[in-house]
C-alpha cells in the first residue's frame, strides 16, 4: 500500500468489488443498496483511471486487458446495463465512457466487445428497451450509436423485434 495517496487496486479486485456492488443493489435493500451505488462508483472510477489513464499517466496496456478480460468473464457489462436506472448521473456518463472505450478496443484485427456482444445480443436489447426509461435513455443511446457502427451489432440490432419498438416511442 503506498504511504501517500490512494492504494492501487488490481483489474481482478476492481471488477469484483464492482460486481458485487451491482449485485447489492440489484437485491433493492434500501440502506445496503445506497452504499452499494456509492461503491459502483469508487470501482467506475477506478475501471475509468485504468483505462484512460490517470493524472499525467498514460494507461497501461497490460492492465486495461487484464480489466477488460476480468469485465468480460465476470459479466459485469450486463449487470450494469441492468442497473442505469439506480445510478447517480455521473456513474451512468462514466458506464457509457467505459462501454464505448470498450467497443472501440481493437486486437489487430479483431473487436473483442463487438465479439462479447453479439455472443450476448441480450445486452444489446437491453439496451434497446432503455430507450423507455426516461432517466437512461441518452445513457442507452449513446452506447447504442457506438454498437451500430459495426456493423455485426447493427444487424442484430436491426433484425431484432425490438427494434420497432423505436417507432411506438415516437
Amino acid at each position: 500500500m503506498p504511504l501517500f495517496g490512494k492504494s492501487h487496486k488490481s483489474p481482478g479486485e476492481i471488477v469484483r468489488n464492482l460486481r458485487e456492488a451491482l449485485l447489492l443493489i440489484e437485491k433493492g435493500q434500501d440502506r445496503k443498496s445506497e452504499k452499494a451505488v456509492e461503491e459502483v462508483n469508487r470501482w467506475l472510477q477506478a475501471s475509468k483511471s485504468i483505462i484512460y489513464g490517470q493524472d499525467n499517466q498514460e494507461p497501461n496496456t497490460e492492465q486495461i486487458s487484464q480489466l477488460v478480460q476480468e469485465i468480460y468473464n465476470a459479466s459485469v457489462l450486463p449487470l450494469l446495463i441492468r442497473q442505469l436506472t439506480k445510478l447517480d448521473f455521473e456513474s451512468k456518463k462514466d458506464v457509457a465512457l467505459i462501454f464505448n472505450n470498450l467497443l472501440r478496443r481493437q486486437i489487430g484485427t479483431r473487436s473483442p466487445t463487438v465479439e462479447y456482444l453479439c455472443a450476448r445480443p441480450e445486452i444489446l436489447m437491453t439496451l434497446v428497451r432503455g430507450y423507455e426509461v426516461s432517466e437512461i435513455a441518452l445513457t442507452c443511446g449513446t452506447m447504442l450509436r457506438e454498437c451500430i457502427r459495426h456493423e455485426h451489432l447493427a444487424k442484430i440490432i436491426l433484425l431484432s423485434e425490438q427494434f420497432f419498438d423505436f417507432f411506438s416511442l415516437c
